[in-house]
């Protein structure tokens, strides 16, 4: 009986030290795995902070370039503008589609595929190599692909390039990449181009700057001093009743929303040998085979005519002389 007692003791006490030493391995591999999973987390969270450094740097470049191709669709739009106007005059002969054109600078420097100087370097591709150097620097591969561009009057005194680009950024360490459709769109001020109606019509002797008004009040009851100054700096203003710019580079004097207008001031003219016509010296009128019916105005000269529909335009309804 004792000798069996003493032999349930010792496997109770064998037993007991296995089921120890089995708490012990358990214990040891539980600390094992936490330690696993950490350093796991650990990585895991340097990983996606190294990845969330990268797209905000990336998101950095994108912001930038987005501000640099507007810059640069701005420079080519201003060149290509310049381009058409000096291509009609060398042709002595307006456009068939100015927007068509200037499209076709924008993306081959051509107009009609005959080269255009001022393009050279400043087309849309020509821009890829600096863009990929920008962003070489920042270890970012990126690419472009122009899906479309297109030219319109937005409003009487600007033009608008848009572009759409497809954009692809990639991180050179795969870490992040970036896709996406992009607008570029780029106003284009008529401030200072020349009129095409006068270049062509004038056979390139006379070249007018288009000048926005300084005046909204032409006319103060008999007093037309301000009318006069319009007249003689061949001040534009914007009217429905008038051809836009864009319209204006392929001779047409149909109205537009988007439409403009100056007066034309006639001793100019005879001074370069153009007989001059008895008729609303509105330009588009001017310039063109219309004539309707139109008055001298008290105070102006003897040359100068406004049409009916120009009367309210121009404050002079009360004015007239015939």
């Amino acid at each position: 009986m004792i000798k069996n007692i003493f032999k349930s003791s010792k496997l109770i006490e064998k037993e007991d030290k296995m089921n120890k030493r089995g708490i012990f391995f358990t214990l040891l591999v539980i600390a094992l795995l936490s330690l696993f999973v950490i350093g796991l987390s650990v990585y895991s969270f340097q990983d996606r902070g190294a990845i969330n450094k990268r797209i905000s740097t990336m998101n950095s470049f994108v912001f930038s370039l987005e501000k640099d191709m507007s810059r640069q669709n701005y420079i080519s739009g201003y060149r290509a503008v310049l381009g058409i106007e000096n291509y009609i005059t060398s042709k002595h002969n307006f456009t068939l589609d100015a927007r068509e054109d200037i499209k076709e600078e924008i993306l081959n420097g051509t107009i009609n595929n005959e080269i255009i100087n001022l393009m050279d370097d400043y087309k849309l591709e020509d821009w890829k190599p600096q863009i990929s150097a920008l962003a070489g620097k920042m270890n970012l591969d990126v690419n472009y692909t122009i899906l479309s561009v297109s030219v319109s009057q937005k409003n009487p005194w600007n033009i608008l390039i848009e572009v759409i680009l497809d954009i692809s950024i990639k991180d050179r360490n795969n870490l992040a990449s970036w896709n996406k459709t992009q607008v570029i769109q780029s106003e284009i001020p008529i401030s200072g181009f020349e009129d095409p109606l006068y270049l062509i019509n004038s056979g390139g002797k006379i070249a007018k700057k288009i000048n926005k008004t300084q005046f909204q009040e032409f006319v103060s009851g008999t007093n037309v001093s301000n009318l006069s100054l319009q007249v003689q700096n061949f001040y534009y203003i914007s009217s429905p009743l008038a051809p836009s710019f864009l319209d204006r580079l392929e001779g047409k004097t149909s109205p537009s929303e988007q439409g403009i207008e100056s007066l034309v001031y006639l001793p100019e003219l005879s001074v370069q040998g153009i007989l001059v016509m008895d008729k609303s010296v509105v330009d588009y009128i001017y310039f063109s085979s219309d004539n309707p019916s139109s008055h001298h105005i008290q105070g102006m000269p003897p040359w100068f005519r406004i049409d009916d529909a120009h009367l309210p335009v121009y404050q002079v309804s009360g004015l007239t002389i015939d």
